[in-house]
């Protein structure tokens, strides 16, 4: 029975779990540091009561991850994280085997083992504090050579929208993700506003947020038209804090539903795992063997 010790990083928060048999038994979670130093003493501490039980490491990280080291497409979602060595700090906090990918591709795969219908073709979308994509297709990941398969929050949406911490202009994330409806709120509720607080105003009927979190919603739902009209996806999956959260799918659903059935998957649905998904994602890859492997 393999007891495997899975940890997400995300730009928020950082979790961690044991997960025997593909099931959390223990967890915990903290916020996530912005300086590389706070972040190896936050491990330490984090991953401290899971490692007498644990076999192995999973790694489910936000950012493109290639031989291990975390690289940031838009670096202002992890600060000084960029370049951080994940998998070797990690390895040197634990003593333990180490794997790392990143948390959206993660997701995919635990998302598409949770299939009630089967599909050959599937996306599983993050929108959270950036916007990310895992791809299953002809049911096999997609990870690519350089762990960059399926950053897809930045990919074009709007040729005329705001600067991308990627340094492209229009970018989906930013306009889609936590931290571009937190700053479109700043118009409006000034420079403390934060996402959660436009959410819950939109919640409550304000129509300020209403069309903040529209034009999110608008951008993933193109987002997945593209997809699907390039990949043949048969499922789309969202998740994220902002893609969990209450009315957002029905939101995508309403933009999609305004064009042409060609660009519909064939169904789009909430992750299954919730805030887990990464966390399952990455120890489940590991123990179906279909990414992982150690020596």
């Amino acid at each position: 029975m393999s007891k495997v010790l899975s940890v997400d990083l995300g730009g928020t928060k950082i979790a961690a779990a044991l997960v025997i048999n593909k099931k959390i038994v223990e967890r915990a979670q903290v916020a996530t540091p912005k300086a590389p130093e706070q972040l190896e003493s936050v491990l330490k501490e984090l991953l401290a009561p899971f490692m007498p039980e644990a076999q192995v490491v999973t790694v489910a990280s936000t950012g493109i991850i290639n031989k291990g080291i975390l690289t940031a497409l838009n670096p202002k979602n992890l600060g000084g994280l960029n370049h951080f060595p994940i998998q070797s700090v990690i390895e040197n906090i634990t003593q333990l085997p180490t794997l790392v990918i990143n948390d959206a591709q993660a997701a995919a795969w635990s998302e598409f083992k949770l299939l009630k219908t089967p599909a050959s073709n599937m996306a599983f979308i993050t929108v959270s504090t950036g916007v990310g994509a895992g791809l299953v297709l002809a049911e096999t990941l997609h990870v690519g050579p350089s762990g960059l398969s399926g950053h897809a929050g930045h990919m074009l949406s709007d040729p005329n929208g705001p600067m991308c911490g990627c340094g492209r202009k229009g970018c989906v994330e930013s306009i889609a993700s936590g931290t571009a409806i937190a700053a479109a709120g700043k118009a409006f509720w000034g420079d403390e506003c934060t996402g959660q607080q436009v959410y819950q105003y939109f919640i409550n009927g304000d129509r300020d947020a209403a069309n903040i979190i529209s034009c999110s919603a608008k951008s993933i739902a193109n987002l997945i038209a593209d997809l699907t009209i390039s990949l043949d996806l048969d499922v789309v999956i969202l998740g994220g804090s902002v893609g969990l959260a209450e009315g957002y799918l029905e939101l995508v659903r309403n933009h999609l539903d305004l064009l042409p059935d060609i660009y519909k998957p064939r169904d789009i649905g909430l992750a299954q795992s919730g805030a887990d998904a990464g966390l399952l994602g990455a120890a489940s890859l590991y123990l179906d063997k279909s990414y992982f492997t150690v020596n």
